[in-house]
């Protein structure tokens, strides 16, 4: 039996994945931690919306699945010309997504206003992560008590964190 609050999510994706597809762009807060530390949550995404075909690697793409949505960089290409999919990854996450088709896709990350008193400011996706970005990245992958750690410390000491300098005031 489906329980309330995952109705409620459902609803909420299908709203959003419906208000892309009919007018090409929506603004979403994020709230998983796959893509830290690129997006963390409590930021807040613009997507617009984009074909399959018109995505390169590096990018940040939403998609639909299973009444979730994901926002994913992407790392790779699979399928044929017939049936192109696009291969994801959560910057924080050791595996890959099973490959998106075209019917998924939603588009394309264009911004993100960094949240939870990081200074509000919008900033463009990064196409690939920095060196210190991507150190990060191998701890917080060891654990999620890390990724815990991280994103307490990330919000009491901001400016230690310079790999997120962009979003701080």
């Amino acid at each position: 039996m489906n329980r309330p609050e995952n109705i409620s999510t459902t609803l909420s994706c299908s709203l959003a994945s419906e208000v892309v597809r009919t007018f090409g762009k929506v603004r979403l807060r994020v709230l998983g931690t796959s893509m830290v530390p690129s997006v963390l949550p409590g930021d807040l995404i613009s997507v617009q919306r984009a074909g399959l075909s018109g995505i390169s690697c590096g990018e940040i793409v939403l998609y639909s699945r299973e009444g979730r949505l994901f926002a994913h960089r992407v790392v790779g290409r699979a399928g044929s010309r017939e049936d192109p999919r696009l291969i994801t990854r959560g910057d924080r996450l050791s595996h890959n997504d099973p490959p998106v088709s075209c019917s998924e896709l939603l588009g394309r990350v264009t911004s993100i206003q960094c949240g939870d008193g990081r200074g509000h400011r919008q900033v463009r996706p990064a196409v690939r992560l920095n060196t210190r970005e991507q150190m990060i990245v191998r701890v917080l992958r060891t654990s999620d008590r890390a990724t815990y750690l991280y994103l307490r410390l990330a919000g009491h000491w901001r400016s230690f964190f310079s790999g997120r300098a962009d979003c701080q005031s």
